[in-house]
């Protein structure tokens, strides 16, 4: 019978050296045994030195992308990665809205891992005011946690607090990625809150090596795969930092500066 098999879709960016964006979120899908599909809303000339050009895309060209798969597939979850300005952010929220493409999980691409920001400020706030609340699960770094919650966080408390001031923004589950912070860092932890009020740890060693990029892409799709194949959010979560890590542990040599991680080294 047609659509049997498990598919998801990722509403996000081309990556032309394939480290980060919708590229490595269909290798993730690839690994985790889903059907991955896409919704291109931009596209950037890249490598491992870094991103040379970019361009979006037209609005009309992103709501047919939405028709065309609502058309035809039964997708179980997305995911959104980058969303580049306000008016693309506000189109995702309206055509996600129109469509049936399950659980969304949503990784707000705010602020690099070393506290970098990457959105213009009306942009950010639409994604905060628009996007949030319709997160099934929302997957922040440290530092976008920070922003969207409008605090600093030093304790394990104040993460909390963040956690769960983002569900009263509208994000059902909220995983909260520990910092990089320096060069002696040995231990990642991660806080998880759940839509029942649950809050849990996830901690992992910290490895040091530039072959880090597409983590966030990677962490998110993967929780997204898991979704469609009916685990829980706990589960999918779990099993997403147990495959980022093995795949940041397990290195390839892709690239001369920043590569990729290594999708294939976590299979199942």
């Amino acid at each position: 019978m047609a659509n049997e098999f498990p598919q998801v879709v990722t509403i996000a960016g081309s990556d032309s050296d394939g480290s980060a964006g919708l590229q490595a979120d269909l290798n993730t899908f690839f690994t985790r045994n889903v059907y991955g599909m896409s919704i291109v809303t931009a596209c950037v000339a890249g490598n491992s030195y870094g991103i040379q050009a970019s361009t979006s895309m037209p609005t009309d060209f992103i709501n047919q992308q939405f028709t065309s798969l609502a058309d035809d597939f039964d997708l179980k979850a997305a995911k959104t990665g980058m969303l580049a300005d306000a008016e693309l952010i506000n189109n995702v929220v309206a055509n996600y809205k129109r469509v049936d493409f399950g659980p969304l999980v949503v990784d707000p691409v705010i602020v690099t891992k070393h506290g970098a920001m990457l959105l213009e400020t009306a942009a950010f706030e639409t994604l905060r005011e628009q996007l949030v609340p319709l997160a099934a699960v929302i997957t922040p770094n440290f530092f976008e946690a920070q922003k969207l919650v409008d605090m600093v966080i030093e304790t394990d408390e104040d993460m909390l607090t963040a956690a769960k001031k983002l569900h009263t923004m509208g994000a059902k589950n909220v995983m909260i990625k520990g910092q990089h912070s320096d060069a002696d860092q040995t231990e990642v932890r991660d806080l998880v809150l759940l839509e029942n009020g649950e809050h849990f740890w996830l901690s992992a060693p910290y490895i040091h090596t530039d072959r880090v990029n597409g983590t966030g892409d990677s962490l998110s799709a993967c929780i997204t795969a898991e979704l469609a194949k009916d685990k829980s959010v706990k589960e999918a979560i779990t099993i997403a930092k147990q495959y980022v890590n093995v795949s940041i542990a397990n290195q390839i040599e892709v690239g001369h500066k920043y590569g990729p991680i290594n999708h294939w080294a976590y299979m199942d």
